[in-house]
């Protein structure tokens, strides 16, 4: 957690060194104008992408795998580009500039999915040595029972604590029914 405050702290601090230096050179204006028309830019593109992306981290979120749509895989550069467009500063445009790079977006989907398998295989590795869910400790026990309860829940196994969560079945019939309609007499028909 250290690591990653002190990392944020120095890309803060390169970003506004980067404003001043590129400042020098060009007008503040067009570097606040160039900010604007990013996270303009950067929005719109996050839009577009995202509406692919979501549905299938739900699905990674729940399996742990990500899967293999190619539209997925050429939208999630297209969302981290947008991301660092978002944010204020040159050096996270110049970043999300060179991920239009068809080279580099293909090198962020190796990596990516490099780093998936090596944390499900860490993962996998640490539940076999040590016991699965028998030997976590509080928290970490609970929610290794949920993840294997929605796991079960997800198969549609029978068995176990996947019962629990089934869906309750009423059993009944619909008929059409016809409203009564009344006729009121006006008050000066006596």
């Amino acid at each position: 957690m250290l690591k990653l405050l002190a990392l944020l702290g120095l890309g803060f601090v390169a970003e506004i060194v980067t404003w001043i230096v590129v400042g020098q050179f060009i007008s503040g204006w067009w570097i606040f104008l160039w900010t604007i028309v990013a996270f303009v830019w950067g929005l719109n593109m996050l839009r577009g992408s995202v509406g692919h992306i979501m549905p299938q981290l739900q699905q990674m979120q729940m399996t742990g795998q990500l899967g293999g749509d190619p539209q997925v895989q050429q939208a999630l550069p297209k969302a981290l580009t947008g991301f660092l467009l978002l944010l204020p500063g040159l050096l996270s445009d110049v970043l999300a500039l060179l991920l239009l790079i068809p080279a580099v977006q293909t090198l962020m989907r190796t990596t990516v999915a490099n780093t998936l398998m090596k944390r499900q295989n860490a993962l996998m590795q640490k539940m076999m040595q040590g016991g699965g869910m028998a030997q976590g400790t509080g928290a970490q026990s609970d929610m290794m029972a949920e993840l294997m309860r929605r796991m079960q829940d997800m198969q549609g196994s029978g068995s176990g604590t996947g019962n629990a969560h089934r869906p309750t079945i009423i059993d009944g019939e619909a008929r059409t029914v016809e409203p009564e309609i009344k006729r009121i007499k006006p008050a000066n028909d006596q």
